[in-house]
């Protein structure tokens, strides 16, 4: 069932719909919430998998986001994002502002005692190089 924004009460808006996301949640699951504050400039962490969908959206700045397989991508302040989590690599979580902080906040839905990330290697990024989409300067 789609919500729509006419039947939501006064000062509530729906950021973002995601049709099919409980099929990607692995059994067992605990949704995690997290918020990521990066300072000016910040690249973000390195090349990284998570261990399970990240659905969530960006409150402050700009944020240049790519996930394996997509262009990259600069999300403002009110976009929301999706990645599938697993196997998918997210080469880019940085901050895109030179002079400003940015922010995001996400829940994942992960195995509990699970890392948040998993940095991937140098080796692993060399064989799927293939995967990632050019990037055009």
């Amino acid at each position: 069932m789609t919500v729509e924004q006419t039947s939501l009460p006064p000062g509530v808006e729906l950021v973002a719909t995601l049709p099919g996301a409980t099929d990607r949640i692995p059994a067992g699951a605990e949704a995690r919430t997290i918020r990521v504050t990066l300072a000016p400039g910040d690249p973000g962490a390195p090349p990284h998998r998570h261990p399970g969908p990240v659905f969530g959206y960006v409150t402050e700045g700009e944020i240049l986001f790519e996930l394996e397989g997509q262009a990259p991508r600069v999300l403002k302040a009110g976009d929301a994002l999706f990645e599938p989590g697993g196997d998918v690599i997210h080469y880019q979580g940085a901050n895109n502002l030179p002079d400003a902080q940015s922010q995001l906040v996400v829940t994942m839905f992960a195995p509990p005692g699970t890392p948040i990330l998993t940095v991937v290697g140098a080796e692993e990024l060399a064989a799927r190089r293939h995967l990632r989409a050019p990037v055009s300067e």
